[in-house]
C-alpha cells in the first residue's frame, strides 16, 4: 500500500529533511575551517559554560516533558518541549558561533578518563547528528496534531535527545580543566 502525503507534509517533510542534512554538514564544514573569525569578540571561555547551560536546562526540561505527558498535562508538556526545542536551537547556533570564532581546546586527560571522554565525545557527536530529523519531525507531529505518529518518534526522540544534552555537559565538566 503506497502512502500519499498531505499537502502540509509536501511542504514540511522536505524542509525537515533538508535541515536534517544541511545542519549537521554546515557544523562539520564550520568546524574544520582552517582560520577562525571572532565576529562577537567573546572570549572563548565564555562559549563552554553557556553551552553547558543550555544543555543542563534542556535536560532538565525534557524530564519535565516525559512527567508531564505521562500526567496528561499536554498543554504544559507542549510548552516545556517547545522551550527545550528553542534552546537547543539556541546552542546550536551559539556552538557554531563558537566554532567559528575559536581554536579548538584538546582534552589533557590520560588513562581511564581519556578513553571514557572520547566514548562520550564521540557518542555525543554522532547522537547530535541522528537527533536533528528526530526532533524537527517529532515537534512537527505534535505541533500539528498528529499525535499518533507524534508519540512513535518521541519514544526515540526522547532518549536520544535526552543523552546528547547530558552529555554536554559531561563533555564540559572532562573539558572545564583544559579551558
Amino acid at each position: 500500500m503506497r502512502k500519499t502525503l498531505s499537502r502540509q507534509d509536501k511542504v514540511a517533510v522536505p524542509i525537515i529533511i533538508t535541515l536534517s542534512i544541511v545542519v549537521p554538514l554546515l557544523v562539520l564544514v564550520l568546524m574544520l575551517l582552517p582560520e577562525r573569525y571572532n565576529f562577537l569578540g567573546v572570549q572563548a571561555g565564555s562559549f563552554p559554560l553557556f553551552h553547558a547551560v543550555l544543555n543542563g536546562s534542556t535536560a532538565v526540561l525534557l524530564m519535565l516533558g516525559y512527567f508531564f505527558i505521562s500526567i496528561r498535562e499536554y498543554k504544559l508538556h507542549r510548552n516545556v518541549m517547545i522551550i527545550a526545542f528553542f534552546l537547543s536551537a539556541i546552542f546550536l547556533v551559539s556552538y557554531v558561533l563558537s566554532k567559528i570564532s575559536n581554536d579548538p581546546v584538546p582534552y589533557g586527560g590520560d588513562g581511564f578518563l581519556r578513553n571514557l571522554y572520547f566514548f562520550i565525545l564521540i557518542s555525543h557527536i554522532i547522537l547530535s547528528a541522528i537527533i536533528v530529523p528526530l526532533v524537527l519531525f517529532t515537534m512537527y507531529r505534535g505541533l500539528t496534531g498528529e499525535y499518533e505518529k507524534h508519540a512513535k518518534v518521541a519514544r526515540w526522540t526522547f532518549p536520544i535527545w535526552f543523552y546528547v544534552a547530558v552529555t554536554g555537559v559531561l563533555v564540559y565538566v572532562f573539558m572545564l580543566p583544559y579551558y
